[in-house]
């Protein structure tokens, strides 16, 4: 996720004082880096606390004591309050392709976005990440152009020459949309 996390840096360069809402939050790397570019706020939600927990500690760790929010909820049942806390000038979704009870893509990930209109802020990015070998990126575009269709289709961001992969729909995809002015 390195160029992932090198695009946040850029784009929050030119946005100081940006909001940003990290779904999937995981260890909160983005959140991180985020919040050394210059955002004003992050919002990381995950369900899992433990995970949370760590992001926590690496927000400490970087010397990042103020600006970020750290929410166990389930997203699925936290839109209402991810809403109210909103817009957004930059929304992260970097979830599991597969998690038993909680998250399948196929099924889930045009849930997510379905909700990118009404959370982003004008002009406001999101940033795509699937990490499917089975799902290339059409499923990403395909799906965007039916449930946020008024987001404009920015780049796809390169894998790191590290992780090179014999097939470009088989390996992780980042995708980058933007909102309307």
């Amino acid at each position: 996720m390195a160029e992932g996390r090198a695009w946040v840096r850029r784009a929050l360069a030119a946005r100081p004082s940006a909001k940003v809402l990290n779904l999937f939050a995981y260890t909160c790397a983005f959140s991180v880096v985020a919040l050394q570019a210059g955002a004003a706020q992050v919002i990381n939600v995950d369900m899992a606390n433990g995970p949370l927990s760590m992001g926590k500690r690496n927000h400490q760790l970087n010397g990042l004591a103020h600006g970020a929010s750290f929410w166990a909820h389930d997203i699925f049942n936290s839109w209402g309050k991810i809403g109210r806390h909103g817009p957004y000038d930059l929304i992260i979704l970097d979830p599991p392709a597969y998690q038993k009870g909680s998250f399948v893509a196929e099924k889930d990930y045009p849930r997510l976005m379905r909700r990118l209109p009404e959370l982003l802020s004008p002009s406001g990015y999101a940033l795509l990440c699937l990490n499917s070998p089975k799902l290339g990126p059409d499923f990403l575009t395909q799906h965007m152009a039916t449930e946020a269709p008024t987001l404009a289709f920015i780049e796809r961001l390169p894998n790191p020459p590290a992780f090179a992969d014999a097939s470009s729909e088989r390996s992780l995809k980042v995708l980058i949309y933007q909102a309307p002015a």
